[in-house]
This record gives structure tokens, sequence and C-alpha cells, in this order.
């Protein structure tokens, strides 16, 4: 069993039916279903008795430690977020509270029951926490692209949000001695990709005959990953 959570998102759902389309194992789908969360993309998974999908906040201490003892995973892969940078920029409170706060209060339930486990268990256990490469902040045109060695310089509310969640995933394995991964993924794109990002925002408005806005200076390169291959 593994717990997912945000696993009605982009990325999250993309991973629930991949993992479940290669695997027995059991996935128990946390997600808040704000904007971003859609139960349609998980259709495919209706009546399938691997999958048990509860509607919940990250943040939400009491529901994340009964998750954890009913279900007892061996793996928790965090994907909840907010997630988007103009949003950021627009009203940060959100992003702090689910980013900041909300990974404190799922990393806390974490080691605690990661704290009661056996030892075999305990020691086979992980916290996977999905992250972004803006934390790194932007690249100069003629720069080598980052690696984890590079220094976190995030630009916007958002990838300062994820930043700091990256850091309390860090203490936490340093204090606690938790056992966590972290993953800095470039630009996501493929199904279920919500319209507000780039690519589907782009083709949404060009069949619509709408203008095609252009963030910035226009001169920005991202590196795209195929939300399939990312999971």
């Amino acid at each position: 069993m593994i717990l997912v959570t945000g696993g009605a998102g982009f990325i999250g759902s993309n991973f629930v039916l991949d993992w479940l389309a290669g695997s027995g194992e059991p996935v128990v789908n946390v997600d808040k279903l704000t904007y971003a969360g859609n139960r349609a993309n998980l259709a495919a998974l209706e009546g399938d008795a691997r999958h048990r999908f509860v509607q919940g906040d990250i943040g939400d201490r009491a529901l994340m430690d009964s998750l954890l003892a009913e279900h007892r995973p061996r793996a928790i892969v965090n994907f909840a977020a907010e997630s988007h940078v103009d949003r950021s920029i627009h009203g940060a409170e959100d992003f702090i509270a689910t980013n900041i706060v909300g990974t404190f209060r799922l990393l806390e339930a974490a080691r605690g029951y990661w704290a009661g486990l056996p030892a075999d268990e305990k020691a086979a256990f992980r916290f996977l926490h999905v992250s972004t490469d803006e934390v790194y902040g932007t690249l100069s045109p003629d720069a080598p692209a980052f690696t984890e060695e590079h220094v976190y310089e995030p630009n916007s509310p958002y990838s300062a949000s994820k930043a700091a969640s990256d850091h309390l995933v860090r203490a936490w394995h340093h204090t606690h001695g938790l056992p966590v991964l972290t993953t800095n993924c470039s630009n996501n794109y493929g199904p279920y990709h919500f319209p507000e990002k780039l690519i589907p925002l782009m083709i949404v408005n060009a069949l619509a005959g709408k203008p095609l806005p252009v963030y910035g200076d226009g001169q920005q390169v991202r590196d795209w990953l195929y939300v399939t291959d990312h999971c």
C-alpha cells in the first residue's frame, strides 16, 4: 500500500493511473479537490478495489494520522501543491498554506507514523516529495542545465513556497531521520493538463481564435518533460 497526495491533479492522477496499470499494489489517494483537482481524471479507476479516494487536505493532521494508522502505507508520495506562478503573484496565501504549512503537517504525521513502525518496516519506509526545478531560479541563455547541486534562487511566491517545502523535507530527514526523497522536475505536459498552463492554454486559445498570451518578454526557454516519463 502507498499513500499518494494530490492524486486527482495533473501529475498526481497520471502517476496513480500508471502505478495501478503496472502494479497490483493498492493506492490511497488524498486530494483536496481545489480548482486544479478533478475526479474525472480518475474515472478509469471507478470500482477498482485497489484505489481508495479520500477528499481531504494534507494540512488536516487528524485526517492524515487516521489514514496512516488505518492503511499503514510503505511510502508516501506527495504531489499535493499549489503550482501556478501567476496565481501565486496575485494571491500567495494559498501557496503558503498548502506548500509550506501543509507539507509541515504531512511531515509531522509521517514522522509520527514512521516512528511507531516495526524495525523492518521503518527501514523500508520512504517519503517522496515531488518538487520543481523552479526552486533554482532562472538560467541565463548560455548557462548549463540545473543540477541538484545548484543554489536555490526562487523568484516567485510559488517557487519560494516550494523551496521552503523542500527545506522542510530535508530538515525532517537530518533532524528526525525520516527517510525522504525529493525530486525537482522540469515543466510537465500531457493528459489532464490543467488548461491555464502554457501548452493547453495556447492550444485552446488558438482553436478559439483568441490571443496567445506571452509571459514576460517572451524570451524565456522551458524544458518540457512528458508527464508519463516523469511518473
